[in-house]
């Protein structure tokens, strides 16, 4: 029988697997990676051809296949909610940090076409943007950009989000 605490992180990851399923079609597979990255670049009003674009689409293809090599059991470049479900749990539980090396590339991309100032840092008001174009709520998309922003000064590091990434993917509640 599985311990309250695993049925918990279960429930937890499963419901993460809408965040990367972009269409909604029960499963996740490259098209939603590109479909995410369209997403961000259309927010921020930047070019796929362009060397932040490209580097964007690049991190979304190695988000994928890290995320099929981790959980995709049957080898068909879909991963169901089951599969999501067990990789996470078997591969990653105790392994924040290579969900964080598989999530790197992308995030760093991400976190420079949201980087509107070219500062080295995101505003808090573009996390929000960034989110929002990855299909998070408004409202807590407004939520986890201010907690984002550990020092209050308005802006986020690149290292706190990517922590953050991995924590909200990996951690129990």
């Amino acid at each position: 029988m599985d311990s309250p605490e695993s049925v918990v992180y279960e429930r937890r990851v499963a419901a993460r697997f809408a965040s990367f399923d972009q269409d909604g079609n029960g499963w996740i597979d490259r098209e939603d990676f590109s479909t995410a990255a369209a997403h961000l670049l259309a927010e921020f009003g930047i070019t796929a051809r362009c060397d932040k674009g490209q580097a964007l689409y690049g991190g979304a293809e190695a988000l994928w296949q890290g995320l099929a090599g981790i959980a995709d059991v049957d080898g068909d470049q879909r991963v169901t909610r089951q599969e999501f479900v067990g990789g996470t749990l078997k591969r990653l539980r105790d392994r924040t940090s290579g969900f964080t090396e598989i999530a790197r590339p992308f995030l760093h991309a991400a976190f420079a076409v949201a980087d509107t100032a070219g500062v080295g840092t995101v505003s808090v008001a573009d996390a929000e943007r960034a989110l929002r174009a990855f299909g998070v709520s408004p409202k807590v998309a407004g939520e986890v950009a201010v907690a984002l922003d550990g020092d209050g000064d308005g802006r986020v590091t690149e290292p706190d989000a990517v922590a953050a990434f991995a924590a909200y993917f990996t951690t129990l509640p």
